[in-house]
């Protein structure tokens, strides 16, 4: 998605609770339901690919030699 180019972590988490904070409301609007759970998955895919290169990055500066 090209929209999600700039995306930072926290802007998705933002995203991800103002999606959840709309489909759990009483007034969820069907006609957006299937948009808004793709938008949600992507977004759960582009956290989990952030927290992945986090842990790989952080993985390999504590491999590094002491100085």
């Amino acid at each position: 998605m090209a929209e999600d180019e700039e995306l930072t972590y926290a802007a998705a988490v933002a995203e991800l609770e103002a999606i959840l904070a709309e489909l759990e409301g009483d007034d969820v609007d069907v006609d957006r339901l299937a948009a808004q759970v793709r938008r949600a998955a992507a977004l759960v895919r582009f956290c989990r690919s952030r927290i992945l290169d986090a842990r790989v990055e952080i993985e390999q500066i504590l491999e590094e030699p002491a100085e």
